[in-house]
């Protein structure tokens, strides 16, 4: 695994790889966006009629992220999976760790999502667990929390397999499909993770 503090950060485990998103990936992810649309649809954040916020094209998206990850506040990636059947990656899908708190608090949360084409082959625990591990002990970051819809069956499992704590629901936390909705709380604190969740999932293999 490599990486570093500061922004660009490339982070790889096996066949995953968590890099920066660059304006070159617009016709990769307008294609994930399009094919994936039923799958992500019931989980994916929106914004109420009454935002002060405009929407975003791509090009403003990426580079909001790398103004934020620069400043150290977000961590903001493309998932690549490299399928054992090709010989180049594949962009899979996305996780962004957002809301990076440094001194007292020490804490940031994980969102995620993944390529229907690629579920159920491990990509999303191996990528969460390679953001977490990052943050843990490059970052220096205390707690990783992940917010998930109740209904979210899949995501659910994610955060079980890497012995995320549940701690709660949150009553109308997020805006998500349209409308406020609730969702269950889940956590890791540093002291719970041992020598990491890359090497956690290794042990499972």
């Amino acid at each position: 695994m490599s990486g570093a503090v500061g922004w660009p950060v490339r982070l790889s485990h096996g066949p995953v790889t968590l890099r920066p998103w660059r304006l070159t990936d617009r016709p990769g992810w307008d294609e994930l966006r399009r094919r994936n649309a039923s799958w992500t649809g019931p989980w994916d954040a929106t914004r109420p009629r009454d935002s002060v916020e405009s929407p975003l094209t791509f090009a403003g998206m990426v580079r909001q992220f790398n103004r934020r990850a620069r400043q150290g506040t977000m961590l903001p990636f493309a998932v690549e999976y490299l399928p054992p059947e090709q010989r180049r990656p594949v962009l899979a899908g996305q996780l962004t760790i957002s809301g990076i708190a440094h001194g007292s608090a020490g804490w940031a949360q994980a969102g995620y999502w993944v390529d229907e084409r690629w579920a159920g082959r491990g990509i999303i625990p191996l990528a969460l667990a390679l953001a977490c591990d990052h943050c843990f002990f490059t970052l220096r970051l205390h707690r990783i929390e992940v917010a998930i819809r109740p209904e979210n069956a899949r995501s659910l499992r994610v955060v079980e397999k890497l012995g995320f704590r549940y701690e709660g629901v949150r009553q109308r936390y997020m805006h998500v499909d349209g409308d406020w909705r609730d969702h269950a709380m889940f956590a890791l604190h540093v002291e719970e993770v041992g020598a990491g969740l890359v090497a956690r999932l290794d042990d499972q293999a």
